[in-house]
């Protein structure tokens, strides 16, 4: 698997969440309740809130492709606090992405990648990206659908799959 198949489907779950966000908000209004308070949940006292969840996974997005192909990816405030913001967060990282082809990915498997936390440690591209980006993208990702469906919201895995391509 390449890496630009692995940005595809980063991209379709970006989707996938920019829908649950659609579904929440409509959620909130059927049950007469300020949907920006979802932005604000969270599973368990000591994890990250939905809106924390979701910058996340957007982060992990643009900047594990940025790492692993040398190119500056867009900066984000940390700011948003409505899933309208959210969404916008979403729809700017989709666009990023699409801005990529496979070309941008050559000598990415053997670039060095490092973040602060790892104390002057490095990973190959290839390695980072599929040990720790990808795991780290589906996990936010998963605790955000979590957080939405613990909060009533009606999605289903249908809903965090997305479309298939299925044949026949």
């Amino acid at each position: 698997m390449t890496p630009m198949l692995l940005v595809t489907e980063m991209k379709k779950v970006l989707r996938n969440i920019d829908a649950w966000l659609t579904k929440a908000a409509a959620h909130a209004e059927a049950k007469k309740f300020d949907p920006s308070v979802l932005v604000t949940y969270r599973l368990a006292p000591d994890m990250f809130p939905f809106g924390r969840q979701i910058q996340i996974v957007c982060d992990t997005a643009k900047l594990s492709v940025s790492r692993i192909t040398g190119r500056e990816a867009p900066s984000h405030a940390d700011t948003e606090t409505t899933l309208p913001e959210l969404s916008k967060r979403i729809g700017e990282v989709i666009a990023y992405l699409d801005g990529f082809k496979e070309a941008d990915f050559a000598g990415a498997a053997e670039r060095s990648v490092t973040q602060p936390r790892w104390e002057g440690k490095t990973m190959a591209g290839l390695d980072y990206f599929v040990e720790h980006a990808i795991p780290n993208f589906f996990f936010h990702a998963s605790i955000a659908y979590a957080i939405l469906r613990h909060n009533g919201v009606e999605l289903g895995k249908r809903d965090y799959l997305g479309q298939l391509s299925l044949r026949g």
